[in-house]
């Protein structure tokens, strides 16, 4: 098996919908900064995934053709809010298994105002089952916002297993506001208090809107190289792709009532496990991580799928300050999706940005020092979860 080296990164600032670009033009100038990084053309690249959610097929085309028309393989995804990591995954798999030497992974996002809706109202829902698990336990009702109420509910059933002060969540996200002010890519940088968090309007109990993810639109890409290509060509081999794995739901997600396993727990648990014992790494050992906060529930979840807390213990975590600058932990330095923004197709390969500057020394007001295992966590309800380790060396 080939080493895996990410070779260049790119991405575009996240905007509000209504204020970006369109998918195609950030889509084009991610993957053309990601290039530009690796310092190599496009006519070098052998295969491209390019991740998205909402667009119409080959819409991944439409943002490639204008780097060069030279006829390769351009493969489209879209796996809910892990499609970034999904591209990433499957351009790690061509490289590593040295099928190409050379790949490219790009996903772009463009969005409209307002929670997440069914786009077909005609047909099956994909997330009918995740529906029911919510609308048995703790309520559902169809037309509101689909995240907001099954990450709200996940919440509330874990206030019931462990405790739960709200000011606990409150705090996750003015940690991620205060990390965001050192992004120049943030959406949100203004620093917030946690009564301000708490009095802003609720979406879903206990879940207020300082709590949730925005729409967002942008773009990211990587060039994923092997080890022998980056030889050949010159390129920047100091971050390499150590670890990787995904998965999807177990029947927990679905037969045991548990709203965690229903939004990811179970599986991000899982892929974490596979990911510490290929690389012989534990989470003690990880100096930086871009997880999916995609509401501040879930970042707590995460702690502890992740290994950073055992079950019920992650509370503990937030108080000693273990997720910040100057603990044990440096989480979502970038701001998070809360903070900085959640593009879906595009969130994955921008936590890879974010994390590669980490490894290599460059990510300016945000640096965590001496930074050199990163991890990065990426879910998707439907589902599916990507989580990915990089080494420095």
């Amino acid at each position: 098996m080939e080493k895996v080296i990410v070779a260049g990164i790119g991405m575009v600032p996240f905007a509000k919908p209504g204020r970006s670009e369109p998918y195609s033009t950030m889509g084009t100038n991610a993957a053309r900064l990601a290039l530009e990084d690796a310092g190599i053309e496009f006519g070098r690249v052998q295969q491209a995934y390019v991740g998205y959610v909402y667009g119409d097929s080959t819409s991944g085309q439409a943002a490639v053709y204008p780097l060069g028309l030279t006829g390769i393989p351009i493969v489209n995804v879209n796996n809910n809010c892990s499609t970034g990591s999904t591209a990433l995954f499957l351009a790690r798999q061509a490289v590593e298994s040295g099928v190409v030497g050379c790949a490219l992974a790009l996903g772009f996002e463009q969005m409209v105002p307002g929670a997440l809706q069914r786009q077909y109202t005609d047909r099956p829902a994909p997330l009918q089952n995740f529906f029911e698990v919510a609308r048995a336990t703790e309520g559902f009702e169809e037309q509101k916002g689909m995240a907001p109420q099954l990450f709200g509910a996940a919440a509330r059933d874990y206030r019931r297993r462990f405790g739960l002060d709200e000011h606990t969540l409150a705090a996750i996200s003015v940690k991620s506001r205060r990390h965001a002010a050192k992004n120049p890519f943030a959406l949100f940088k203004d620093q917030v208090t946690e009564d301000e968090v708490l009095a802003s309007p609720m979406m879903a109990e206990p879940l207020t809107r300082l709590q949730c993810c925005p729409p967002t639109c942008g773009a990211a890409a990587a060039v994923i190289v092997s080890e022998a290509f980056a030889k050949k060509h010159g390129l920047d081999a100091r971050v390499r792709l150590a670890a990787q794995a995904m998965t999807t739901d177990r029947a927990g997600s679905f037969h045991e009532k548990d709203l965690r396993k229903t939004v990811g727990f179970e599986m991000s648990r899982d892929a974490a496990k596979r990911v510490y014992e290929a690389s012989g790494l534990g989470p003690e050992d990880m100096d930086v991580i871009e997880l999916h906060d995609c509401f501040t529930i879930n970042e707590l979840i995460s702690y502890e799928a992740l290994g950073l807390a055992s079950e019920g213990e992650a509370a503990k975590l937030v108080r000693d300050g273990d997720n910040s600058f100057g603990g044990k932990w440096v989480v979502n330095p970038s701001g998070g999706l809360i903070s900085k923004g959640h593009p879906l197709g595009a969130t994955g390969l921008a936590q890879c940005y974010e994390l590669v500057s980490q490894l290599r020394g460059t990510a300016g007001a945000k640096q965590v020092e001496g930074a050199r295992n990163a991890l990065q966590h990426n879910i998707g309800l439907g589902g599916a979860c990507v989580v990915t380790l990089y080494q420095a060396g």
